[in-house]
C-alpha cells in the first residue's frame, strides 16, 4: 500500500494504461508543460513525450472533435477540461458525435474516448465555474458518467474508463485533488455501474455522490451515537446507474433522502425518486426527500454560499423528518 493524494492517482491511473496501450494519448489545456492545472498530469510529458501528452489551445470544440476523430481511427484518447464548465462549448462533438456515431453506424465504429476534470462547486469561483452538470450527460443515451468520491475510487474507475470501449465522463472535483488514502501498489480495476455501501444501517438510506458524500458519512456516524442507523450508498457510477442497490437498501430501510450538489430540477434524485417509487413504494414508510443546491447561480458572496449549498443542519433535518422526529 501506498499512501496517495487524488490527482495523484488520476496521474498514474492514466500512466500504468498508456503504458501498456500505445493508442492511449492524453489532450487539452496546460496537461504537458505545466503538468495539469490541478497537476493530475504530473511527469507524463517527461515520461511519454509530447505526441502522447499534447497541450491545446483554448479550443474545448475543436480537441474535442479532435479526440473523437482519433477514436474512430484506432486510437483512445483521453481528453482533459481545465473544468467541466468549459465542456459546454464541446457539447456539440460530444452530444451530436461521441454519444451517437457507434448507433448511427450501425455499430461500425465505437467511441473509445474519456472526457474527464473537474465539476461541481469549489469556492468562490463564481457562477459560472460552480456548476454540476452530471445530469446533463446522463440524460443523452451513449454516455456513461463516472464521478468517484475518493483516491481509491478514483484510479480504479478511471482505469475502467479508459479500457472501456464506449464514451465516458469521468468527472473529479477540485476540492479533492490534495485527498489522501492508502493505495495498493498492486493493479486493480473497479466495474463501471455498481454502487458501494460505503456504511451499513437500518433506519435510513442516503444516496449520494462525488465530494458530498463525505458529508453525508460524518453525518452518518454522528447519529450512530443516537441509536440512528443510516446506510450510505456512493453511487460512483451515473450512467449505468445501479438501481438494484438502491432497491434492495429501501426495502431494508423503508426510507430514503437523495443528497447531490446539482440543481434539483431535472436532477439525478429526481430519476431515483421515480424508480423507487416504481419498484419499491410499497416498502416506503414515509415520502422520499432529497437535498440539493438552491435552484439559483451559485452565489459568490460567503453568506449567501451558505444558504446555497447542502449542509449539515439541512441534512439532518431531513432525516428527522423521514423519521417523524420533531
Amino acid at each position: 500500500m501506498k499512501k496517495m493524494s487524488f490527482r495523484e492517482v488520476i496521474a498514474a491511473a492514466m500512466s500504468e494504461e498508456m503504458r501498456k496501450d500505445k493508442t492511449i494519448y492524453l489532450m487539452g489545456e496546460e496537461v504537458a508543460e505545466y503538468n495539469g492545472a490541478y497537476k493530475a498530469s504530473k511527469g507524463m510529458l517527461k515520461e511519454f513525450g509530447h505526441k502522447r501528452i499534447i497541450d491545446t489551445p483554448i479550443s474545448e470544440l475543436g480537441f474535442s472533435g479532435i479526440g473523437i476523430g482519433s477514436a474512430m481511427n484506432g486510437c483512445r484518447p483521453i481528453i482533459e477540461f481545465m473544468t467541466f464548465n468549459f465542456s459546454l462549448v464541446a457539447m456539440d462533438q460530444i452530444i451530436n458525435n461521441a454519444a451517437k456515431i457507434r448507433q448511427m453506424s450501425g455499430g461500425q465504429w465505437n467511441i473509445p474516448i474519456v472526457f474527464r476534470g473537474p465539476t461541481g462547486f469549489a469556492g468562490q469561483l463564481g457562477s459560472t465555474h460552480s456548476q454540476s452538470f452530471e445530469s446533463w450527460y446522463a440524460n443523452c443515451p451513449g454516455l456513461k458518467v463516472v464521478i468517484p468520491s475518493n483516491p481509491y475510487d478514483a484510479k480504479g474507475l478511471l482505469k475502467s474508463s479508459i479500457r472501456d470501449n464506449d464514451v465516458v465522463i469521468f468527472m473529479e472535483s477540485e476540492q479533492m485533488y490534495g485527498d489522501q488514502m492508502m493505495i495498493p501498489i498492486e493493479e486493480y480495476t473497479i466495474p463501471l455501474g455498481i454502487a458501494n455501501v460505503k456504511k451499513i444501517g437500518n433506519d435510513v438510506t442516503i444516496v449520494s455522490f462525488g465530494k458530498i458524500i463525505k458529508m453525508a458519512l460524518n453525518i452518518a456516524l454522528e447519529l450512530e451515537n443516537k441509536n440512528i442507523s443510516v446506510e450510505v450508498i456512493d453511487l460512483r457510477t451515473i450512467r449505468p446507474l445501479d438501481y438494484n442497490t438502491i432497491i434492495n437498501s429501501v426495502k431494508k430501510t423503508n426510507r430514503l433522502l437523495i443528497l447531490e450538489e446539482s440543481w434539483p430540477f431535472a436532477s439525478i434524485s429526481s430519476e431515483i425518486a421515480y424508480v423507487i417509487q416504481q419498484e419499491a413504494f410499497d416498502y416506503l414508510d414515509s415520502p422520499i426527500q432529497r437535498i440539493t443546491v438552491q435552484d439559483t447561480p451559485a452565489p459568490y458572496a460567503k453568506n449567501l454560499i451558505e444558504e446555497w449549498y447542502p449542509n449539515k443542519i439541512d441534512i439532518l433535518n431531513k432525516i428527522k423528518k423521514l423519521l417523524y422526529i420533531n
